[in-house]
Parts: structure tokens; C-alpha cells; sequence
């Protein structure tokens, strides 16, 4: 990882760690006190000293974002510092307000990625603020940064699901996508459900907000918790398989690129398919070339399968 591509990914996400967080201070610390505090763990997290090259740079990166007035004044007000460049930064407010910027024929889509949990954002987030009480704009950098984990998660997985479906959606129309789909549980949906000549594969885009690891065919890590996101994506299409009276090929989790050590990293087999969790820029790849095992028999069968996607697959709501 280089310091381009942590400072890309750090605005980026409503749950990456704040640079007050990183350097271990409260919002309303001195500039002194903030002071001491990088210049603290500058030292202690130095490789040169035994420490940790990743939490290093974090240290580094969070200085710079707020180590002058300025820079500081500029992040509280939800924008980005003179440091970085932010011609490209996507902004957290809904896909709708984004023009498009493709012109080749996309992939043939169905449902709204992201839209289950963004309405959930705006819900919790008028509750957190107090109903009745002014929320002029939910996606106000500030203030989300301010609100409490689990809604900050939420939208972190929206932004996450709604940068998925672009992604799919440039592999063009040899695929068929579906998002927000209904297993038939409350709370259970599967984020994406792709149909290609590659094979049948159920996605869950998620984003834990720091590095993860897998051990035993699972994500650990303090960012993951006690969940266990394999085994819910493995129950959620047992679910769908038995309503839709289809095999799916594989199982996917796509995660942020900062967090996963490796591009693909297969999990075996989970629910018949193969399993796999993958950074986002190499999607598109595993997409095309599927899992062990993954690939449909030929176009016909494809044909078919999509015919009865059609048919079968119901939305959240």
C-alpha cells in the first residue's frame, strides 16, 4: 500500500477511522495537544523502532490532514485539505446526483444497489439527530463522521454496493446483475446476484472500514467483529436457491483494496459453490474468469438460467 492510495481511500469511507481517531485525541484537542500526540506515535509506530509500517503511515497521513489550522478547519468542514487532490473524490450523497460517464452498452441491470441501505442511513440518522430537530443534509461530511458506528456502517456498505454495481455494470452486456435481492427474510438480502457465461455468483459488497483476514474459509479481524459475513452470504443464498430452484456457481465478498492482502483469496467451498473474497479493483477480473468450478456448461444454459432469474427474483423494500 502506498501513501496515494491510503489517501484516496480515507475520505473515501464513512467508517475509516477519523484522523483524531488515528492519533488518539479528541475532536476538540489543542493544536498542542495534537501535536504531541503525532509526535508520540510517530516514534512509537516507526519501522525503524519496531513498529508497524501500516500504522506508521496511517500516523502520517492523519498529520497531514489536520496538522495545520487550516488543514484541520478545512476537514471539520467535510472538505478535503490542499493536500490532496480531490478531482475525483465521489461524494457520499445518493448515485442519482452523479452524471453518468460511460457510454458503451453496460450490463443488463435490475433493482437499486445500495438503496436498502441508504434508506436505513436516513432513518437512523434522523432518529440520532432527533426527529423533528434541522438535518439540512444527511451526507454532511461532519456529521456523519460524528454519528455512531452502526450508522456510519451503513452507509459505508451502500457506497460500497452502488461502486460494485458501476463496476459490473462496465463488464457489459454478456452480464445480467440483479441488486437489493430479497432471500425471503427480514434483513437477509443478498447485495448482488450476477449471471454470466463465468457462472451464477452471489455478492456481498461490504466494507469493515480496515484491514481484514481469513482463516478457516471466514473473515476475522477487529473490523469484522463476531460476524461471520461467508457463512450469512452461504445462508442467505440457501435460501434463495430453494425459492429459485437454482445452483449458484459462487459466492463472493467484495471488500475495499486497502483491506485484503491479496487480490482473490479462495474460501473453498460454501453451500456447493465456490467461495472467494476479493478487493474491488480485481472484481472485474474474477467476474470474467470465474472460480474453480464456477462456469455454467454454455449459452444455452445461461439463457435458461436468466430466464428463470427473471421469473423468480423479488426486491427488498
Amino acid at each position: 500500500m502506498n501513501q496515494h492510495d491510503e489517501s484516496e481511500r480515507m475520505p473515501d469511507s464513512p467508517i475509516s477511522a477519523t484522523p483524531y481517531e488515528v492519533l488518539g485525541v479528541s475532536p476538540s484537542a489543542s493544536h498542542d495537544e495534537l501535536r504531541r500526540a503525532y509526535r508520540r506515535l510517530a516514534r512509537e509506530t516507526h519501522p525503524d523502532t519496531g513498529g508497524s509500517s501500516a500504522r506508521f503511515v496511517a500516523v502520517q497521513l492523519a498529520w497531514e490532514r489536520i496538522g495545520t489550522p487550516e488543514d484541520r478547519a478545512a476537514y471539520d468542514r467535510g472538505r478535503p485539505s490542499r493536500h490532496f487532490d480531490d478531482s475525483e473524490h465521489q461524494p457520499w450523497a445518493a448515485p442519482s446526483a452523479r452524471p453518468a460517464q460511460d457510454t458503451r452498452p453496460p450490463a443488463r441491470a435490475y433493482g437499486h444497489p445500495g438503496g436498502w441501505r441508504r434508506e436505513r442511513f436516513l432513518g437512523l440518522m434522523r432518529e440520532w439527530v432527533g426527529i423533528g430537530a434541522p438535518l439540512p443534509d444527511p451526507y454532511d461530511p461532519a456529521l456523519v463522521r460524528s454519528a455512531p458506528r452502526e450508522i456510519r456502517h451503513l452507509l459505508a456498505d451502500a457506497l460500497a454496493e452502488e461502486a460494485t454495481a458501476r463496476t459490473i455494470s462496465s463488464l457489459g452486456i454478456a452480464y445480467t446483475v440483479w441488486h437489493d435481492v430479497s432471500t425471503g427474510y427480514p434483513d437477509e438480502k443478498i447485495d448482488h446476484v450476477v449471471l454470466g457465461a463465468s457462472g451464477l455468483f452471489a455478492i456481498l459488497s461490504e466494507d469493515f472500514g480496515g484491514p481484514v483476514r481469513v482463516k478457516g474459509g471466514e473473515l476475522i479481524g477487529e473490523p469484522v467483529g463476531g460476524d461471520r459475513p461467508m457463512h450469512e452470504l452461504g445462508h442467505r443464498v440457501k435460501a434463495l436457491q430453494r425459492g429459485l430452484r437454482l445452483k449458484f456457481t459462487g459466492l463472493v465478498i467484495v471488500l475495499p483494496d486497502d483491506d485484503l492482502s491479496e487480490p482473490v483469496i479462495e474460501l473453498g467451498r460454501v453451500r456447493g459453490a465456490s467461495a472467494a473474497v476479493v478487493r474491488h479493483s480485481y472484481l472485474p477480473a474474477l467476474l470474467r474468469e470465474g472460480l474453480p468450478g464456477s462456469a455454467l456448461s454454455g449459452g444455452n444454459e445461461v439463457f435458461d438460467v436468466r430466464t428463470r432469474l427473471l421469473a423468480g427474483i423479488r426486491f427488498v423494500e
